[in-house]
């Protein structure tokens, strides 16, 4: 079962960083649960189809971008925190942000994103 840190660290770098469709859903089946609920200031969306297509279109709309930690990945009880870095590789980042996990049975069931600079 993976811990909390390997599955905050999995939905940044190989869900929301991956632009590879076909590892990018590999990475969902074993990261999250089937349900699970991803919110952000635009919408919230369910489901690994839903998670998938909203990570493609983050994705898209900033080509060249990248995600990066932006911290250590901190923890509490079922919850994980990580702060987070996207633009540019090489760069300083355009916006930075922060995710909250719960995780329940070694899977990620909801993801809050929260930006805290930029966008």
């Amino acid at each position: 079962m993976a811990t909390i840190e390997e599955l905050m660290r999995a939905n940044l770098l190989d869900v929301f960083n991956e632009r590879d469709p076909a590892r990018r859903a590999e990475a969902i089946a074993r990261t999250y649960a089937t349900d699970v609920s991803f919110a952000d200031p635009e919408e919230t969306v369910t489901g690994f189809d839903a998670l998938a297509a909203k990570a493609q279109k983050i994705l898209d709309e900033a080509p060249g971008f990248v995600f990066s930690p932006g911290g250590p990945i901190r923890v509490v009880q079922d919850l994980g925190f990580l702060e987070w870095r996207f633009g540019p590789e090489g760069q300083p980042p355009v916006v930075t942000g922060a995710d909250v996990a719960l995780v329940q049975d070694g899977r990620i069931v909801k993801v809050w994103t929260m930006l805290l600079s930029g966008a």
